[in-house]
């Protein structure tokens, strides 16, 4: 078996004969291919089954919900050397199956795309929040941060080398599935081509089932968490800068530079502020960093493994520097006879240098309560 086709289907019932027959007719062009189509279905309810079966395709039931999951399974029982799918609402040139077979096979890849974005879109069949904003920004950010050269990184017309996909390890069960597929390609090196395709109205009255903002949101996260280094780097370096100025702040005290006035307590909070977001991005990238899948630097790889018996001193400092900062405020307060005090600057500076390390402490602690478990399951 060359190829096998897969549609992923869940109450598709107004459709899905038209498109087994529109790649049928496709692939049937070609004399000498043998081909299969299956039909995932993720437990439609109305006559999808029946359709698949009377057209002449392998149903492949999934139990497991989402567009992932029903591409995983379908994908997972296919019987042909390379796998190519697409959604089965009608709106992908299917007559586009047979030439993204031979391009795929022509250049020898192990990923081949349909680009709607370099083809025909009908009008109404995209809506102008998707073409003009989502694909294109979710595309340079994968063609950024995997070196990718791609114009369409949603496009669910794809053919796939059944064994390169195999060492992929797809997970997704939900739509992020389309951005793990190419995130994790482009990570292994995996050869890409697209296509000249486009996009078609769907049927009238279709439900659709992607959610713009929700499904939008889980594609931008997954492709983020690929890339923990990103938060490493901007996380400390947006907290090394803030620091740096703040010890500034602590030996200048305000200042004017070229009629500015710098280093005053709004400066000072603002500093603050940037230290907390730069160790938050910082202990987000640590917390990535814990599925093993990526290299980081040698700090954090340190900080991760951190010996027990450090960590509780550092949280007994900790502990330590709040208490000395609770009694100094109480002692000046006691000696202005607790009346007003106007040491918000130092203030300010401590609770910067006590805050930063507090949260690195506590996310550590976290950090090392989260191994244990997962190494007791």
């Amino acid at each position: 078996m060359k190829l096998t086709f897969v549609f992923p289907c869940l109450n598709e019932e107004a459709s899905l004969g038209t498109c087994i027959d529109q790649v049928r007719a496709s692939l049937s062009q070609d004399p000498d291919l043998e081909y299969e189509i299956v039909v995932a279905d993720n437990g439609s309810t109305d006559r999808s089954r029946e359709i698949a079966v009377e057209k002449g395709a392998r149903l492949v039931p999934v139990a497991k919900r989402g567009y992932g999951a029903a591409l995983r399974g379908g994908i997972e029982a296919a019987l042909g050397e390379r796998v190519m799918f697409a959604d089965a609402d009608s709106t992908y040139l299917y007559e586009d199956a047979l030439p993204l077979y031979r391009k795929a096979v022509e250049c020898d890849v192990d990923m081949a795309i349909a680009s709607r974005m370099t083809g025909r879109i009908e009008d109404g069949a995209m809506p102008p929040l998707h073409r003009h904003l989502g694909t294109p920004v979710l595309t340079g950010l994968i063609n950024l941060l995997f070196r990718g050269n791609l114009t369409d990184c949603n496009s669910g017309f794809r053919c796939l080398r059944k064994t390169a996909y195999e060492s992929w390890d797809i997970r997704s069960d939900g739509m992020e599935f389309a951005s793990e597929l190419l995130i994790k390609a482009l990570k292994k090196n995996a050869t890409t081509v697209e296509i000249d395709s486009g996009l078609r109205r769907g049927p009238e009255n279709r439900e659709a089932h992607l959610r713009t903002w929700r499904d939008g949101m889980r594609h931008l996260l997954f492709i983020l968490s690929e890339r923990p280094q990103l938060f490493e780097w901007i996380g400390l370096l947006v907290l090394g800068i803030s620091s740096a100025l703040q010890l500034i702040a602590l030996f200048t005290g305000p200042i004017e530079i070229a009629g500015l006035n710098i280093f005053d307590f709004h400066s000072q909070a603002l500093l603050l502020l940037a230290a907390l977001t730069g160790t938050q991005l910082y202990l987000f990238s640590c917390l990535l960093y814990l599925r093993g899948t990526e290299r980081s630097t040698r700090l954090t790889r340190k900080l991760i493994r951190l010996d027990e018996g450090v960590l509780f001193f550092l949280l007994l400092g900790l502990f330590a520097g709040v208490f000395g900062v609770v009694a100094f405020m109480i002692v000046a307060w006691a000696s202005a006879h607790f009346a007003g005090l106007r040491l918000i600057n130092t203030l300010l500076i401590l609770v910067h240098f006590l805050s930063v390390p507090g949260l690195l402490a506590i996310a550590l602690l976290g950090i090392h309560v989260f191994k244990k478990s997962a190494h007791e399951e």
